[in-house]
């Protein structure tokens, strides 16, 4: 293969940086690699550096970052564990990348001796010293946590592990205005229905991606979203509007399995390819900010409250586990902030 790979290190986290010479098969095989990304800046695609990719691409592992042997035998029974429980697919990775990390950290002791203490030193020397961000924090707290509540008899105490300070920010939210701009900016029809689907029901991205058209109830005017984050089922009212949309597009691409399918029959849309989707679209606006496809979810829940929607059943649409989740919207909720007058006037 016509290819070199380098460590590089992108946002404070390693990855291998795959550089090829033009070869437009190899560069399509990398795009079909989960998290592969391009960098402008490193003029190359770059994967996280683990070591499940290095042996992908044949690429030496690296000793630095790798556990010593008696960790690796303890990650493996932990993944062994994440999977028996039935844990998703991207908490497996999510969980067993943390724990590596951290065994990395402290590749030269031993696992059975890392204590509270060694806990507070990673936080510092590591997470902190790299700037990562608090939910990144808070993720390995976590992972840490189950380690050590299913590995009984080590130094580490549980219950002494300390969360960091949640940082209080508020969702993004765009106007009516905005989203209507945003929504008919496109003139692709597949493209205006699959955001006006995640807006108009408050849809998260991979909840999207994975419907298909016996999801769709038009009889009884409701959307089923199946094992959805928490694998969690819950259905989600369809307006008369999209319905309509959802009918004349039905009727255009014929979808086989999925609702909505890639270039290749039976096949789901790629997530990368709904982010261009929005890019598009957004760059025929006069929109100047930085949205995400979640900014259509926030702005739905919004939305609702400022109609007048009562906030648990808005808890439920969204398919929130706990109110307080739910209850971050009514902080950037404007229908009642405006009514307020300000002293200002009466000077």
């Amino acid at each position: 293969m016509k290819w070199n790979a380098k460590k590089i290190v992108h946002k404070g986290t390693a990855r291998l940086g795959i550089y090829f010479e033009k070869n437009p098969e190899l560069i399509a095989e990398m795009k079909s690699i989960p998290d592969a990304r391009w960098s402008a800046g490193f003029g190359c695609w770059h994967v996280p550096d683990t070591f499940e990719n290095r042996m992908y691409f044949n690429v030496a592992p690296d000793p630095v970052r790798l556990p010593n042997v008696e960790a690796q035998h303890y990650l493996e029974r932990y993944k062994r564990y994440l999977q028996s429980k039935r844990y998703s697919a991207s908490t497996v990775s999510t969980y067993f990348d943390a724990m590596r990390v951290f065994f990395v950290f402290f590749r030269e002791k031993s696992v059975l001796a890392i204590s509270n203490d060694d806990v507070i030193q990673f936080n510092n020397d590591y997470i902190l010293a790299q700037k990562l961000s608090a939910s990144y924090q808070n993720q390995m707290v976590n992972a840490i946590k189950l380690f050590y509540e299913i590995e009984r008899g080590m130094a580490l105490d549980i219950e002494k592990i300390h969360r960091p300070k949640r940082e209080k920010k508020l969702p993004n939210v765009l106007s009516k205005e905005e989203v209507k701009q945003l929504l008919e900016a496109s003139t692709n029809m597949k493209h205006r229905v699959i955001l006006s689907l995640i807006y108009s029901c408050g849809l998260r991205c991979g909840e999207v991606l994975k419907l298909q058209p016996v999801h769709i109830d038009s009889q009884r005017n409701v959307i089923f979203i199946q094992q959805a984050k928490g694998k969690k089922d819950r259905i989600v009212p369809l307006s008369p509007r999209i319905l309509e949309l959802l009918r004349e597009y039905y009727r255009y691409y014929k979808p086989k399995v999925y609702l909505f399918e890639g270039q290749k029959p039976g096949e789901p849309y790629s997530e990368k390819s709904l982010q261009s989707v929005l890019k598009q679209s957004l760059a025929k606006t006069n929109i100047q900010k930085p949205v995400t496809l979640h900014w259509l979810r926030h702005s739905y829940a919004t939305h609702l409250l400022e109609n007048g929607t009562d906030l648990r059943y808005i808890q439920e649409l969204l398919g929130h586990n706990s109110s307080k989740t739910t209850e971050i919207y009514t902080h950037v909720s404007t229908k009642s902030i405006q009514n307020i007058k300000s002293p200002f006037d009466d000077l």
